[in-house]
């Protein structure tokens, strides 16, 4: 099982979710009233250029070295002839500096990196006509603000999954329910709370403090004016004295909850299905204020040098049974809707909310924070994610 952790840095960009599917073109303005680069999308598929080099999250793009039994590249390349060079990026922010070498074809973006991808010209519009498996994405995760532009879409959708909060159900009493259980200054598990090492954290703050500050006027946890912004800061400042470890890397949080050395925070469900496994007993929950999570998207580079096994990477890997194989071996709801039939476990789905659409109208997914906010306000700024990162710096100490 292979994981990666996000995190990134600001763009200037605003992108908007609308109807529509294929376009040639995207230009113009954003929702936010910025630029959008003018690239033309892939007309049509030709012979593949026997290769494809992709940038992707571990786990995503398996070839049987990690395990024997989770292979879905070498058939791949059988079925297309395309062979596959895959690098594995630790953070979103390498993904973006990887693809713009311009020695990469497709990367599986999550929603902090995509509109950087987007805003730089270093990734085009998609052609879903050339990605018939596009067809059966769930409607929930197709268009949205991380991965269209003016209703022109710019990916493929990979899978999504929302953070949790987990603990441990034989230290932690009662159950919680709430965020308010990690941010709770008078905490009793002072020094093994953990929390998620990334500035895309600061939005986990802002997520609670929009029921628990009404008074902040919180709408969108990645817009936040200066008043908003400072006192998520100011909430996690206060939080720092209660973490005994920020997590990036899953296996040491689970090794953390085995120990006892952790026993409340911020987690992934495979992360908590991992501890299960390894007798630690654990329990995770969507609390009542929902959540953050992520939807990754495929998305061809602009200048791709081989764009006709790109496409056809796009489309093998959000075929059913590929989409099965690797949000089983990630962990976390696939994409494609017909993959739930075919996922080894029966109830995985079900485990993951695949088809849940009112759990995931819960999750408020990654999204780059940028000056034009993104809850509509046009009267005030809010805060890009260039001052998210420095102020995680200074959170963390």
């Amino acid at each position: 099982m292979a994981l990666a952790a996000v995190a990134t840095l600001a763009i200037g960009l605003a992108a908007a979710c609308g109807d529509g599917g294929t376009a040639d073109t995207a230009t113009g303005t954003g929702q936010g009233g910025f630029t959008v680069p003018r690239l033309a999308a892939h007309r049509s598929l030709g012979a593949g250029e026997g290769r494809v080099n992709l940038v992707a999250w571990a786990g995503y793009a398996e070839d049987g070295s990690n395990d024997k039994t989770a292979d879905w590249v070498h058939p791949f390349e059988k079925a297309t002839g395309c062979k596959v060079a895959t690098k594995v990026a630790g953070t979103s922010d390498e993904m973006v500096t990887l693809m713009r070498t311009g020695e990469y074809d497709a990367v599986s973006a999550s929603g902090d990196a995509s509109l950087r991808l987007i805003a730089s010209g270093t990734v085009a519009p998609v052609n879903t006509s050339l990605v018939p498996n596009y067809a059966d994405v769930f409607p929930g995760l197709k268009l949205k603000p991380w991965n269209s532009v003016n209703g022109v879409p710019y990916g493929i959708p990979h899978g999504r999954g929302a953070n949790l909060l987990m603990w441990r159900s034989d230290k932690v009493r009662p159950a919680p329910d709430s965020w308010g259980a990690v941010f709770d200054a008078n905490s009793p598990y002072k020094g093994r709370i953990t929390a998620y090492d990334s500035p895309i954290y600061i939005a986990d703050a802002a997520l609670y403090l929009m029921s628990a500050r009404p008074d902040l006027g919180i709408r969108n946890p990645y817009a936040l004016d200066r008043r908003q912004f400072d006192a998520a800061v100011a909430l996690l400042k206060t939080q720092r004295g209660l973490v005994g470890e920020y997590w990036s890397d899953y296996t040491k949080e689970v090794q953390a909850f085995k120990s006892g050395d952790s026993v409340l925070g911020t987690t992934w469900q495979v992360i908590a299905n991992l501890a299960k496994a390894e007798k630690a007993p654990v329990k995770v929950t969507l609390p009542r204020e929902g959540s953050t999570g992520w939807s990754d998207t495929w998305m061809v580079a602009a200048k791709a040098e081989h764009p006709n096994c790109a496409y056809r990477w796009l489309n093998w890997i959000v075929s059913p049974k590929a989409n099965a194989q690797v949000a089983e071996w990630f962990g976390e709801a696939p994409a494609n809707a017909k993959a739930c039939r075919l996922t080894s476990d029966k109830r995985f789905c079900a485990t993951f909310h695949a088809t849940d659409e009112t759990y995931f109208s819960k999750v408020h997914f990654w999204t780059t924070p940028i000056a034009q906010c993104l809850d509509g306000r046009t009267d005030v700024r809010c805060v890009d994610y260039s001052r998210w990162t420095q102020a995680w710096t200074t959170i963390k100490g």
